[in-house]
């Protein structure tokens, strides 16, 4: 039975026909990938399957829970409290049935109710903790209306899994998440149970996840079966065909356009039916929807420059973001920053462009050094104006080259057809802005790029064109970007956030993720072997301490094989949580596990305190 129907969507926005008949279906357990060009119409046709684009044709059947997030995500409550109370009302709506059900003899509603609280489990609480530490959410007194764009997508996100869903819509949800994060939410969207229809530029969270892919084109949902890579094999296929199919039926409309050039006195009915079927012809003829651009940002910079030095560079705030930094940046050099949000790696960007000063050490900068930014705001564009006026800052022609190009022609270039052209820059997709912001930063001639989260929003195909584009760059680039497949394609070496201001330089993403989880096994192997040390003597008081009882003698004695117990059940529990198959094998586990995994290390912690205030007694 399917969860979720769409038939027939129809969108359009003033002359601009986006969805044109669009169909699709979710049953219980498919995991589907939406792709498409950036406005296209995927964030559109989810707004539609959730109720809230309401503005069109077609019909849209939903059977069950439905749970949206959307890139600009709206939270109930004026704290993160309430949010997530809202969130879990589900499971209150439960029990109260279930108990008002078995109280008043209805058994067949009670026994409907406890099937549901079997499978959901009893009790939310731990599942709340659990999923809400995992996404890095603010504290639960937080209010809403003070946090900032990635925090509020952190909890909208949690708050989409914790409404246990039939049908789970998810619009670019690893934006804003640490890499840790996106892993941990990969296995958690594979065991989901439920429909999930997902939007994203992460093309390993897409490989891993979709098993199947429906690509959004001229305004239809087309549907491919397999893996993302099974997709982009039979998609190319397809536009083969299309190609070939294009090219016979202009063949055809050539020829009846030369007899109809031939025959201008042509009125019988005969021929007036094959002027007919040039016109039908002339309909039927596909267009080609892969847009053919390219960025080039190379600027000829001389290969044997220096053009950035850090120099023990300092900066803190309340804590340490980083310590005694150094980085020499040369043409070709491309520097992937890593790390969770927090540490610092946008404030390094800003010292780079000189809009915040460092607390110690140097930054020198060539003499031939000019900076292109692309920052996490996507700043830099009105959005009063039109596409054509931003384009060319006011101009019809902009450089290029040793010559000029019409704006346009320009725009052209990168996939905006004329549609655009006279759109206001506020109405553009998140891609379609950062594709022009990327267009215009082609034009500046830079050659150190400076780019925070440059894959927010973009379309896979554009995500390609740009990571081309690095490749052939004979500039510099330092890129901020939780994406893994980015940074393990474009980047040349990493710089590693490791907390307390401590910078590691690694060759590559795999060998930082490597160099970290040893850090981690090694903690703990030290965690585990180690006994609680003996704390030191206190100093004497006037009252001395009471004696230990009998059986506070046999707590002592038994607290370290309980510690060491409890230690071992952490490793145990930490390493199912790391396996994927935990996820795709055992999910019914994964909620307990979770909440373990959040129990043990206060657990711990307590056992601790109580050993060593016994061990001062004895």
């Amino acid at each position: 039975m399917a969860h979720l129907i769409a038939e027939g969507i129809e969108r359009a926005f003033g002359d601009r026909q986006v969805l044109r008949g669009a169909d699709l279906r979710l049953h219980a357990g498919d995991r589907v990938g939406l792709v498409g060009a950036n406005g296209c119409g995927k964030s559109t046709l989810l707004d539609i399957l959730a109720g809230v684009d309401r503005e069109h044709g077609g019909r849209v059947t939903c059977k069950g829970r439905l749970a949206v997030l959307r890139q600009d995500p709206e939270l109930h409550g004026d704290t993160v409290a309430e949010a997530v109370a809202h969130a879990v009302q589900w499971h209150r709506d439960l029990l109260s049935t279930y108990e008002s059900a078995m109280a008043s003899g209805r058994l067949d509603e009670a026994t409907a109710a406890q099937d549901q609280l079997d499978h959901h489990g009893w009790e939310i609480d731990h599942k709340v903790d659990a999923v809400l530490s995992r996404v890095g959410a603010p504290p639960s007194d937080a209010a809403t209306g003070t946090l900032s764009g990635g925090e509020r997508r952190r909890i909208a996100l949690a708050l989409c899994l914790l409404s246990a869903p039939d049908v789970l819509l998810l619009d670019e949800p690893t934006n804003h998440l640490d890499a840790d994060v996106v892993e941990w939410l990969e296995g958690y969207l594979s065991g989901f149970r439920g429909a999930l229809l997902l939007v994203t530029h992460d093309r390993y969270l897409l490989e891993a996840v979709a098993e199947s892919i429906v690509e959004v084109e001229d305004g239809q949902c087309v549907s491919y079966e397999g893996s993302y890579g099974d997709y982009l094999v039979a998609r190319a296929e397809r536009q083969a065909r299309k190609s070939q199919q294009r090219q016979r039926l202009l063949q055809m409309v050539a020829a009846e356009a030369a007899w109809a050039a031939r025959s201008p006195s042509a009125r019988s009915t005969k021929q007036k039916a094959r002027l007919q079927r040039l016109d039908a012809l002339r309909d039927s003829v596909p267009t080609l929807t892969d847009r053919s651009f390219a960025f080039d940002l190379t600027t000829g910079v001389h290969q044997g420059a220096t053009l950035i030095e850090l120099h023990g560079v300092t900066k803190a705030y309340d804590k340490p973001l980083f310590t005694d930094l150094d980085l020499v940046l040369r043409p070709g050099d491309r520097v992937g920053i890593m790390g969770p949000n927090g540490v610092g790696k946008s404030t390094l960007l800003r010292i780079l462009r000189g809009l915040e000063a460092a607390d110690r050490g140097e930054l020198l900068t060539g003499p031939k050094t000019r900076l292109g930014v692309l920052d996490q705001q996507r700043t830099g564009l009105d959005d009063e104006v039109t596409v054509f006026e931003a384009a060319g800052d006011g101009n019809d022609r902009v450089p290029m080259g040793d010559g000029w190009l019409h704006v346009a022609s320009f725009l052209e270039r990168f996939a905006f057809t004329r549609e655009h052209f006279d759109q206001s820059v506020g109405a553009l997709s998140g891609g379609e802005r950062a594709r022009l912001l990327l267009a215009k930063l082609m034009l500046q001639g830079a050659t150190v790029l400076l780019l925070d989260e440059p894959t927010n929003d973009l379309d896979l195909l554009t995500l390609r064109v740009l990571e081309e584009a690095l490749l052939a760059y004979d500039g510099g680039v330092i890129v901020v970007t939780h994406d893994r497949a980015f940074l393990d394609r474009v980047a040349t070496g990493v710089l590693a956030f490791e907390g307390e201001g401590h910078v590691q330089r690694y060759a590559s993403r795999q060998q930082a993720v490597r160099a970290a989880r040893e850090r981690a096994r090694t903690v703990e192997a030290e965690r585990a072997v180690e006994p609680p040390s003996k704390p030191k003597p206190s100093a004497p008081t006037g009252e001395r301490p009471k004696k230990l009882s009998y059986a506070e003698k046999q707590e002592l004695e038994g607290l370290p094989s309980e510690i060491e117990r409890l230690e071992g059940e952490l490793e145990q529990v930490e390493a199912r949580l790391a396996d994927p198959a935990t996820y795709r094998d055992d999910a019914e586990a994964v909620p307990e596990l979770s909440r373990r995994s959040t129990e043990l290390p206060g657990a711990i912690e307590a056992l601790f305190t109580r050993w060593e205030e016994l061990a001062e007694r004895a």
